[in-house]
């Protein structure tokens, strides 16, 4: 009798505290102590008893999860473990088209990539491979999603 108790209060433990170390070692390990906990209440009580023992085990395991699933998620900790963000409510990229064929001036060197003021704003600008120094004049050729592309003004004259 002891010997159930132990491995049912371990088991349920074990999987309880597996939400403070994710991994699912100490999850896997409970439930190999629950299953342990079925197989010696069929030893101790009988196979009337650990059928009830396995039945309760089993019962216990899907409320268990369903409370679980409808409390958690509300909870302190689960606040704090969940991410609440979706994707659906972040941002997307900018859109840079509206820069095609603006000029500015190069914020740094561009290896090719690097970064240039152009309208004022200090924007992520890559060339076509060439190199450009600091303080070179170019204009926007071509806007790829978020990449802008830039090229000399004297190339391009």
């Amino acid at each position: 009798m002891n010997l159930f108790i132990i491995f049912l209060v371990s088991g349920v433990l074990l999987i309880g505290a597996e939400i403070f170390a994710p991994g699912a070692v100490l999850g896997i390990l409970g439930s190999l102590l629950l299953v342990a906990a079925a197989i010696t209440g069929f030893i101790e009580f009988g196979p009337a008893g650990g059928a009830y023992a396995l039945l309760g085990i089993i019962t216990m395991s899907v409320v268990g999860i369903i409370l679980w699933m409808k409390f958690f998620p509300g909870s302190i900790m689960g606040k704090k473990i969940i991410v609440a963000n979706d994707l659906s409510t972040s941002k997307s990229a900018p859109d840079f088209s509206n820069l095609v064929g603006q000029e500015g001036l190069t914020a740094s060197e561009l290896r090719p990539a690097g970064f240039a003021a152009i309208n004022g704003k200090r924007i992520d600008v890559v060339t076509q491979g060439e190199m450009l120094s600091k303080d070179e004049r170019v204009r926007v050729i071509k806007v790829e999603g978020s990449r802008v592309i830039v090229q000399s003004v004297n190339k391009s004259s």
